[in-house]
């Protein structure tokens, strides 16, 4: 829970950077920002230079700060390093995991397939939920690893991943139904069938990442930085669909 106005502030503009409410390459002006995340400008300050560490804000000198530009490049090293970190904190978890970890993942994987049933039957009314789910099962699944650090990269990748995927949505794409691997992967976890879960991992990732880059060409604006403000009017949490991982 957040505890002061800047851990508010920091919170509520790093879900709408993540959610593409605030897009990409855009310029944040501390006035309309100060406004709209209705907070003064010292932790509004805090909060952007602690969104600059996460490299979901970039700040230039004194001409201010803007969303972080989004990159097919980038999206090509995000997805291999996201790989290489969530697929050794996977076989660690496999191979360190108890009976809790298991009852953890067992749960979370529950609830994604009845998030995923609830989005197929009734679309972008659950996507939010869907979209919690999918973190939630792939936080349980390494969350044995007994690696702090390994824990915490996975989480900040894979809150750039989703920057990615919500983006590419904009394209209004197929669905791309993911509950098949979702299946394969806990099976495979649960088996402890460390080799068979990491390829089934990765080739997830990287069906993702495939599936983005797909949408992201059809994305109008896709990668251009802008002085345009990134708000104007009220915010709208925009549409979204479930991509995958």
């Amino acid at each position: 829970m957040p505890k002061t106005l800047a851990d508010s502030a920091y919170a509520a503009i790093r879900t709408d950077i993540i959610a593409g409410v605030l897009r990409a390459g855009c310029k944040l002006r501390l006035e309309s920002v100060s406004r709209q995340y209705q907070v003064s400008m010292s932790p509004l300050r805090e909060a952007l230079s602690r969104l600059v560490s996460d490299t979901l804000v970039v700040s230039r000198g004194q001409r201010g700060f803007w969303v972080a530009p989004l990159s097919l490049e980038e999206l090509d090293d995000l997805t291999r390093v996201r790989g290489l970190v969530e697929i050794e904190a996977l076989q660690l978890s496999l191979q360190n995991g108890d009976q809790q970890w298991e009852e953890r993942v067992r749960l979370a994987f529950s609830e994604l397939c009845q998030a995923e049933e609830r989005f197929r039957k009734h679309g972008n009314r659950h996507v939010k939920a869907w979209e919690l789910a999918n973190q939630q099962f792939h936080e349980a699944l390494v969350s044995a690893c007994q690696s702090p650090w390994l824990i915490r990269l996975q989480r900040q990748l894979y809150a750039q991943s989703e920057r990615y995927r919500r983006v590419s949505l904009q394209a209004h794409s197929p669905v791309r139904c993911v509950h098949d691997e979702h299946v394969a992967l806990f099976e495979a976890a649960m088996a402890r069938q460390v080799l068979k879960a990491s390829r089934i991992a990765d080739l997830h990732l990287r069906n993702t990442a495939l599936t983005v880059r797909d949408n992201l060409s059809k994305v109008a604006g896709f990668g251009v930085t802008s002085d345009t403000p990134c708000i104007s009017g009220t915010r709208s949490a925009g549409r979204s669909t479930a991509v995958a991982g």
